[in-house]
């Protein structure tokens, strides 16, 4: 059986792919990594992006209120940008940012 983090970094992907199919290859996104479970979180995904306004990590967190958690972290790891409450359709429109959208 699957780890449940890889589970849920899969579907996180797919929920992203759904609503743009073509999002994570026009910021580049690599360096997949599942988080795992937390107090706070039940898992999640981080990936690299070289996007036109955000270089750096995306971190998409899945709250345990079944909503989600998005960090924008620099190259040295520091958050410069964080939403919560996040909706999986909500996610391209808080992605854009990488793109500046």
């Amino acid at each position: 059986m699957e780890n449940q983090s890889i589970t849920i970094a899969k579907i996180i992907l797919q929920q992203i792919q759904y609503f743009d199919r073509w999002f994570l290859l026009a910021v580049g996104a690599q360096n997949f990594v599942a988080l795992p479970e937390s107090k706070e979180f039940q898992g999640g995904v981080r990936f690299t992006v070289n996007g036109l306004k955000h270089k750096g990590s995306v971190a998409i967190e899945l709250r345990w209120a079944d909503d989600y958690t998005i960090s924008f972290l620099n190259r040295t790891g520091d958050v410069v940008k964080q939403l919560e409450g996040v909706y999986c359709d909500m996610l391209i429109d808080v992605l854009d940012w990488v793109e500046g959208r």
